[in-house]
C-alpha cells in the first residue's frame, strides 16, 4: 500500500510539472502572438501614415499646379506643355478633390474658347491635347505674323506715298519758280510749265535767257528746238535703260546687259541715240559741232566705255591682272599700227589675247572696241587732249539718209 502511494506521488508531481511546462509554453507562445498583433498593427498603422502623407504631398503640389488656371493672365502666356500639365492634374484629382473638379471645368472651358478643343473628347490622351494646341498655337502666331507685315508694309507704303507727294509738291513750286524767271523764253519758244522737268531743256532755256549777241541766240534757240523734238519723241524723262539697251545691242556688237552699270556708257549710249534721232528729222547741229562729229563723238565715248568696262569684268571674273593683257594688246597695236582695222591686224589681234587665256567673250569685246575706230584706240584717246579738227559737214537731210545700220555713215 505504502508502495503504490509513493507512485502515485511521483506520477501526481510528473503531471504537474509537466502541466505547468505546458502552461509556461502557452503563455510564452500567447505573449509571442500579441507582441506580432502589435507589430502588425504598429506597422500598418505606420503604412497608412506613410500613405497619408504621400497622398497630402500630392494632393497639395497638384493644387499648386491647378491655382494659376483662375487668372486670365496665366492664360494668355501659357504655352501648351503648362496647360497639359494642369490638364493632367485636374483630372487625376477631380474625384477626390472640389478644388480639382472645379479647375477642370475652368481648364476645359478655357481651352474650348482659345483653341476649339473640347477636352472631354480628349480623355486621359494629354499627348493628343498638347499636340493640337501646338498646331493652333502656331498657325495663329503664323497668322499674326503675317497680319503685322501687311500692316507695316501698308503703313510703309503710306509714308512713302505722303514723302513722295511731298517731294512733289516741293517740284512744283521749285518749277513754278523756275518758270517766272523763264517766262520770256518759254513763251518765246511755246514750252509748258511740265517741260522744265527736263534738265536739258531747262539748261537750254537758261543759256538762251542769258544769250547776249546775235550768235549765241542762235545756237541757243537751237539747242531749245532740239531738246523740244527730243521731249516729243522720248517724253519729259527721255528714253529708259532698257530702250537703250535694246537699240545699242542692235548696232554694236559685244554691248551687254554689265556695261549699262557704268554711267558713262549710258550717256554715251542716250547721246548717240538723241544724234540719230536729231539727224533722221534734218537738225544739222551747229557749225563748230555739226551733227556727225557729235554721233562720232559719242560713238568713240561709247567703244572707250566699253573696253573699259569690258577690262574691269574679266578681272573680277577670272581673277588676272588686266596688265598683262594690257601689255600684249598694245605690242600688238604698235606691231600693226599701219594696218590698223584690217583683217590680218584683228585676226592677230584675237591671237594674241587668247594666248593670254582670254575667253570668247572677252576677245569679242576687244575686237568690237578695235574695229569701232579706222585710228588706233590708244591714238583716239590721246586725241582728245588735243584740239579736233571739226570735218566739213553734210546737210541734216543728206546725214539722216545716208545713215548705215550701226548709225550715221561717214
Amino acid at each position: 500500500m505504502s508502495d503504490s502511494d509513493g507512485m502515485d506521488d511521483v506520477v501526481d508531481g510528473g503531471l504537474r510539472q509537466s502541466l505547468m511546462i505546458g502552461s509556461r509554453i502557452a503563455e510564452t507562445l500567447a505573449r509571442r502572438r500579441q507582441e506580432s498583433q502589435r507589430h502588425e498593427e504598429h506597422a500598418s498603422t505606420q503604412a497608412a501614415h506613410e500613405a497619408n502623407a504621400r497622398l497630402a504631398a500630392e494632393r497639395s503640389a497638384a493644387r499648386a499646379a491647378l491655382a494659376p488656371v483662375d487668372k486670365e493672365q496665366w492664360w494668355d502666356k501659357a504655352q501648351p506643355r503648362d496647360i497639359t500639365t494642369a490638364y493632367t492634374a485636374a483630372e487625376s484629382w477631380k474625384d477626390h478633390d472640389p478644388a480639382a473638379l472645379a479647375a477642370s471645368e475652368k481648364i476645359r472651358q478655357e481651352v474650348f474658347n482659345r483653341y476649339g478643343i473640347d477636352t472631354r473628347d480628349v480623355g486621359t490622351d494629354a499627348a493628343y491635347l498638347e499636340s493640337g494646341i501646338q498646331t493652333i498655337t502656331t498657325e495663329r502666331a503664323r497668322h499674326e505674323a503675317l497680319q503685322r507685315s501687311q500692316e507695316e508694309t501698308r503703313a510703309a507704303a503710306a509714308e512713302h506715298e505722303k514723302a513722295m507727294a511731298l517731294l512733289a509738291a516741293s517740284r512744283i513750286e521749285e518749277l513754278r519758280a523756275q518758270a517766272a524767271v523763264l517766262a520770256p523764253e518759254m513763251e518765246r519758244h511755246e514750252v509748258p510749265v511740265e517741260y522744265l522737268a527736263n534738265p536739258e531743256l531747262a539748261a537750254a532755256l537758261q543759256m538762251a535767257r542769258e544769250a547776249k549777241t546775235p550768235a549765241a541766240i542762235e545756237a541757243a534757240d537751237a539747242t531749245v528746238k532740239e531738246r523740244l523734238f527730243l521731249i516729243g519723241k522720248d517724253g519729259v524723262n527721255g528714253p529708259d535703260i532698257d530702250q537703250l539697251r535694246k537699240e545699242t545691242a542692235e548696232s554694236v556688237n559685244g554691248a551687254g546687259k554689265q556695261h549699262f552699270e557704268d554711267l558713262g556708257f549710258v550717256r554715251a549710249a542716250k547721246e548717240m541715240h538723241e544724234t540719230k534721232l536729231l539727224a533722221e528729222a534734218g537738225f544739222t547741229g551747229s557749225e563748230r559741232t555739226p551733227m556727225e562729229q557729235r554721233y562720232e563723238q559719242a560713238e568713240k565715248e561709247l567703244f572707250t566705255r566699253m573696253e573699259s568696262v569690258g577690262r574691269e569684268i574679266e578681272d573680277r571674273v577670272t581673277g588676272h591682272d588686266s596688265s598683262r593683257l594690257k601689255n600684249q594688246g598694245l605690242k600688238a597695236e604698235s606691231a600693226s599700227a599701219a594696218g590698223y582695222g584690217s583683217a590680218e591686224h584683228l585676226g592677230k589681234f584675237a591671237d594674241s589675247l587668247e594666248s593670254t587665256g582670254a575667253n570668247e567673250a572677252q576677245v569679242r569685246g576687244r575686237l568690237a572696241a578695235a574695229r569701232s575706230e579706222g585710228t588706233h584706240p590708244s591714238a583716239a584717246v590721246a586725241s582728245g587732249k588735243a584740239v579736233t579738227k571739226a570735218r566739213k559737214s553734210r546737210t541734216g537731210a543728206s546725214v539722216g539718209a545716208e545713215r548705215g545700220k550701226g548709225g550715221l555713215s561717214r
